[in-house]
């Protein structure tokens, strides 16, 4: 089965979700519609220059530099300025995107793609309500660099423009298609004759017999312990099934207490009382939490599809690390083992305000190209949102395996968008009572009612849009 046929049949069952929104508060901007430089730079439009770029226009790209670094930005530079050889691009990156970038939304002078990602980036529910992101409707039409008879949007996975999609403009490129499970290393197991769990009771059962073999089960980023809440809420949906995540998603009253939630977060906090977890790991984020792993100081890490990339300079040879779906409550379970979580993600944009907004979405059209997509998944070793994108490259072991998942889990894949739609709730709200569960401190009953009263308050504040996702 190939990339097409495997996204296909997870998009088919929901596993690509509805618009992303809302993902921090409170950014101020001065909008798209007031009027200045904007799009300054404009080319004449033609069939071998559908969106008009001008050949001499200077382009500035601003990337997060997280788990997938700048390098593949830089050879999608290198393909655009191959093609506009006369336009000066200026490259940066930053972890810090809000702290850099939103002044100069303020003052009418952004950059002219930026890759909208990591803890400090811009709330793209204040963005979408000021007007502050242009319309990427015209590189959907567009013709692909590479692909023969087809448009950009023929050539995207099935979900990527409805990730993107805010009331029906489609104004967020979400690059990457990430699958988040539950990761251990191959050899690891094979040397101590070991093998995943496919059942909570198996689970401990191996978690116990780790422990004895002098190796912690678990770890996890204790500075991000929101990495904690992606397994535990899993568990919930394949145990109550899709209607648990919908119900978060839409803010209903008692969402986080419904009795599946209850049941999962009374399974996890049994690696907490059994003291499954690496000693220190409250204290360690995530790469620090991801080193001990590679390190063999803990069986079992929770983390997306980017962790062989994040980890790829302090992973040891033949470590092969292998992402495995969260192990199944019991028989009584709504989706099958095999169920696994996945979605569009990276988020880019081109600012209303940016001077080349043309010259923005041609750098875009390179990265959909067959050629920028296949170099993505050969320097970062992750799927992006492109047809074809596997075809022809060798994926490394890490990949091979999220493949290999994303077939297992079929039709029956699943997601949720609370995040999206509302940042400072998983951010702020979830991820503090999930480092306070994880810790020891507050038991699985505390941790549903902190995470109720931070979605609550959430639904209770007028200033914060509401989205409402269907079935």
């Amino acid at each position: 089965m190939n990339r097409r046929e495997i996204l296909r049949r997870s998009a088919a069952a929901g596993l690509l979700a509805t618009p992303a929104a809302g993902l921090l508060g409170g950014c101020a901007t001065s909008g798209g519609d007031d009027k200045g430089d904007a799009g300054a730079y404009k080319g004449t439009k033609s069939e071998q220059n559908p969106l008009g770029v001008k050949e001499d226009a200077p382009l500035e790209v601003v990337i997060f530099n997280g788990g997938f670094g700048e390098d593949y930005a830089k050879a999608h530079e290198a393909m655009y300025k191959e093609k506009y050889p006369k336009a000066e691009i200026k490259h940066s990156a930053t972890q810090e995107i809000s702290k850099t970038l939103q002044p100069r939304f303020v003052d009418g002078s952004p950059p002219d793609v930026v890759n909208n990602s990591g803890a400090g980036q811009i709330d793209f529910n204040g963005l979408v309500s000021q007007n502050a992101l242009a319309d990427l409707s015209d590189l959907l039409a567009a013709p692909s660099l590479d692909v023969p008879g087809k448009t950009v949007k023929d050539t995207l996975l099935p979900g990527t423009v409805e990730v993107g999609s805010y009331d029906g403009k489609f104004l967020v490129l979400n690059y990457t298609y990430t699958v988040y499970g539950i990761w251990h290393s191959t050899k690891l197991f094979a040397d101590r004759g070991w093998t995943y769990a496919k059942t909570w009771d198996e689970h401990i059962a191996l978690c116990r017999q780790i422990k004895a073999a002098g190796i912690a089960p678990w770890t996890y980023a204790g500075l991000h312990p929101r990495y904690m809440s992606w397994p535990l809420i899993s568990t919930a949906i394949k145990l109550g099934g899709p209607s648990v995540a919908l119900a978060i998603d839409n803010l209903e009253p008692n969402a986080w207490k419904s009795d599946a939630m209850k049941t999962a977060a009374d399974a996890w906090h049994q690696i907490v009382k059994d003291k499954f977890i690496l000693a220190g790991s409250p204290g360690l984020d995530h790469k620090q939490s991801q080193t001990a792993w590679c390190q063999g100081k803990a069986a079992f890490i929770s983390c997306g599809s980017w962790l062989e990339s994040e980890q790829k300079d302090v992973t040891p040879a033949g470590f092969d690390m292998t992402v495995a779906p969260t192990p199944s409550l019991g028989s009584g379970d709504k989706l099958p083992f095999e169920a696994i979580r996945g979605t569009a993600g990276e988020p880019f944009m081109v600012p209303a305000k940016a001077k080349n907004t043309a010259g923005g979405l041609e750098y875009f059209r390179t990265m959909l190209s067959r050629k920028g997509a296949q170099d993505f998944t050969r320097k970062v070793a992750s799927l992006p949102v492109v047809a074809g994108a596997t075809e022809g490259v060798e994926l490394p072991f890490g990949l091979a395996t999220v493949v290999k998942a994303l077939d297992a889990s079929g039709s029956n894949g699943f997601n949720w968008v609370y995040n999206n739609y509302y940042r400072k709730l998983e951010r702020n709200l979830v991820d503090a009572a999930c480092g306070e569960f994880f810790s020891g401190r507050i038991s699985p009953a505390e941790f549903l009612d902190q995470c109720q009263k931070g979605a609550d308050s959430i639904a209770q504040d007028t200033s914060v849009k509401k989205y409402k996702r269907a079935a």
